[in-house]
């Protein structure tokens, strides 16, 4: 109960200590805005990242969610931390670059141009991520395979939470899905994880990070 109420306390400390931020920034104090989202620029990018999967296209949403949410401040309601907000928009301009990814593709494959009907398997880059799961390379190389045979859905709840380490709320705000979704999601998507280790015989001596 008392730990409850410390969390309570320092997550109203933090609400108010942002909302007086945005107000000397909105104020006319604009070079204060990079204070206020430094300390989430990290996982503004891999939300960004486990979307789309490519460095570049990361990059540039994170750019474009950032400078977004520095023009919409004034529609920011403070109810919230500042940094779910962010990364709903960061997830929401990931979302959209990526349909606007497969529809190019898309016309790219219906183009009289193109010879039969070869589909081409969808290549993603892999950025090396410090973490204490990730230590390994030969562990590396066999979780990536495994993050990539899952399904999106699943893929994006694990990489955000267990390699991102975004908490609960921060996940369900980037990935706009309630709460409940985001922990059925992550537990289905580390018991598939397992079985995919254990099923290669690739398990012994390794493991995923408990929550």
């Amino acid at each position: 109960m008392q730990s409850t109420l410390v969390r309570e306390s320092e997550n109203d400390c933090i609400l108010e200590g942002e909302r007086e931020l945005i107000a000397e920034i909105l104020a006319g104090n604009h070079e204060r805005y990079y204070e206020l989202i430094s300390p989430i620029e990290r996982r503004v990018y891999y939300t960004a990242y486990a979307i789309l999967r490519t460095e570049v296209d990361a990059e540039e949403v994170s750019q474009e969610a950032i400078l977004k949410a520095f023009r919409g401040l004034r529609t920011f309601r403070g109810e919230a931390k500042f940094s779910s907000w962010l990364l709903s928009i960061v997830g929401n301009e990931a979302r959209m670059r990526l349909r606007r990814r497969r529809e190019v593709s898309l016309e790219l494959l219906k183009s009289p141009d193109n010879e039969g009907e070869y589909t081409p398997i969808e290549l993603a880059e892999w950025r090396e991520i410090p973490v204490e799961a990730l230590a390994q390379k030969e562990l590396a190389a066999r979780l990536e395979e495994a993050l990539a045979a899952l399904p999106e859905i699943y893929r994006e709840v694990l990489i955000l939470r267990d390699i991102d380490e975004l908490n609960i709320a921060e996940t369900s705000a980037a990935l706009e899905i309630s709460v409940p979704a985001v922990k059925t999601r992550l537990l289905r998507a580390r018991l598939m994880v397992r079985d995919y280790f254990v099923s290669r015989s690739w398990a012994t001596g390794t493991g995923l990070r408990k929550a």
